[in-house]
């Protein structure tokens, strides 16, 4: 017989009995009536086809088919209360669990150092998974529990997907450290007489920073459109190219480089970093640590 057509309710009947000997003291155990008990009970003697126990005197006795049940009923009956028990609860330091996190590939030298950081510390036994989603994907990911969250800019998601600010950053320029045109500082006259490096995973589209320019009537020379800043970077320590990116990645990829960075010379809205997660796992304890781990980590990334 399948599980599911069975009442699990039979069988906190069946152990109360057996461990008070009496109809009657079990349901005062279980607070029910006398008559809930003996119906109870009934339903159990059709299930196993077993009196199950037999009365002597004022007691009941188990049978030998009880008898033979009693220890796993029980077991069952406890791990289910563990389970209830545990339910809402995560401890870190003991739990087994891998997180999957959708990010894309600037934001992954950021903030998994200080992330990973903090899980080896607080969770041996936790491992984390950094993948790329396809945005229109995202939402059926996170709906679906094969993505734990993600970051990503402001994204026009639907409501069941929670969202959280957890970053904000400038942009900047990179050059070349003897570059002809750029020495010291760079002003918008010297940034539009250069030829420029656009970093996008998009095949084709301007970046953020030509909408800004062409508000002012203004345009640039894109002379290389490249998937990666690392990339991106190591074109610019070798040519004239100059690169408009965020800050926090630039002082990261520059560190093996040695390009001059300088802020860039128009008005640009911040580069604001949004953390993901479907309503499901609102108030899941793990996810909810999960969350807070990644907002650490960005507030550290931002001091280093």
């Amino acid at each position: 017989m399948h599980i599911s057509k069975v009442d699990l309710n039979l069988f906190s009947v069946f152990e109360a009995i057996y461990t008070e000997g009496s109809v009657t003291r079990a349901s005062q155990k279980l607070y029910l009536t006398q008559p809930a008990i003996s119906h109870a009970l009934n339903r159990l003697r059709n299930l196993f086809d077993d009196p199950l126990f037999v009365r002597q005197g004022h007691a009941m006795v188990s049978t030998p088919l009880a008898r033979s049940i009693i220890e796993p009923v029980r077991l069952a009956l406890r791990g289910l209360e563990v389970t209830l028990s545990d339910a809402g609860r995560f401890d870190p330091a003991i739990a087994s669990k891998q997180f999957t996190l959708a990010l894309r590939d600037v934001l992954e030298s950021t903030v998994l150092p200080p992330l990973l950081t903090s899980i080896t510390q607080q969770a041996p036994t936790i491992d984390l998974a950094a993948i790329q989603v396809e945005r229109r994907e995202l939402v059926s990911e996170l709906a679906a529990g094969t993505v734990d969250a993600a970051i990503d800019v402001l994204l026009p998601l639907p409501n069941e997907i929670r969202r959280q600010k957890i970053s904000q950053d400038t942009t900047v320029v990179m050059a070349r450290k003897d570059h002809p045109l750029v020495q010291g500082k760079l002003d918008l006259e010297t940034y539009l007489q250069a030829e420029h490096i656009l970093a996008s995973s998009r095949r084709k589209g301007p970046g953020l920073e030509d909408f800004e320019l062409s508000r002012l009537g203004l345009q640039r020379r894109i002379r290389l459109r490249c998937q990666h800043y690392f990339a991106a970077c190591r074109v610019t320590s070798q040519t004239d190219l100059l690169l408009t990116m965020p800050e926090a990645y630039a002082r990261i990829a520059n560190k093996q480089f040695g390009n001059q960075i300088f802020p860039l010379p128009l008005p640009m809205p911040s580069w604001d970093v949004y953390l993901y997660w479907h309503q499901n796992v609102e108030n899941d304890a793990a996810n909810r640590w999960l969350r807070e781990q990644i907002t650490l980590a960005f507030q550290a990334s931002m001091m280093a």
